[in-house]
């Protein structure tokens, strides 16, 4: 649930959040570092950069969400359908605790299935779209599945040399700090 609400949660003070949740908060902050800093993710949001400019870097983490997805039976043991119904039940069981912004989030979320909509191009779509819709600027994210469909496979050797890098990075900051050595 932490990680799920680490980009509606402000601040350094975690105290109103179980600690585990408050581990899978850092851990997003975490991974949003590491992502946003890391030399392949670069070259993704450089295919991007002239056209959707400061855009770019959410069309690249949609565009990951979108190779996970279709790669998921893969990484992990429950089907993708499965495993997202679990999230939408775990999630509602912490309504009274994560933030009003990602409760409404996970009412869109879980009414249209994103997370396993993202699975296909069609799904990656709807969710350009929709954020277009919601852009203060002209974002140009309602094109941006023509830019993916375009340079598909560099996108997706970029996401295959990248995500065993952010799962190793991942799975070496939940050890540090169960241990408490971070």
């Amino acid at each position: 649930m932490g990680n799920f609400i680490g980009d509606f949660v402000k601040g350094s003070d975690l105290n109103a959040y179980p600690e585990t949740m408050a581990m899978g908060i850092k851990l997003h902050r975490e991974i949003d570092r590491y992502t946003d800093t890391h030399e392949i993710v670069h070259q993704s949001k450089s295919l991007l950069r002239e056209k959707y400019r400061h855009y770019a870097p959410v069309i690249v983490d949609i565009f990951y969400d979108h190779f996970l997805a279709s790669s998921w039976s893969k990484r992990h043991y429950l089907p993708l359908r499965d495993f997202t119904h679990k999230f939408y039940r775990l999630a509602e069981k912490y309504l009274d605790v994560i933030p009003k912004s990602a409760a409404r989030v996970l009412h869109y979320m879980k009414a249209d299935n994103w997370l396993y909509h993202y699975g296909s191009i069609e799904g990656i779509d709807r969710a350009l779209v929709g954020m277009s819709r919601r852009t203060t600027f002209q974002s140009k994210m309602d094109e941006a599945v023509h830019d993916l469909e375009k340079h598909y496979d560099h996108f997706k050797d970029h996401f295959d040399a990248f995500f065993p890098e952010l799962t190793q990075f991942s799975k070496t900051f939940i050890e540090e700090n169960q241990n408490g050595t971070a």
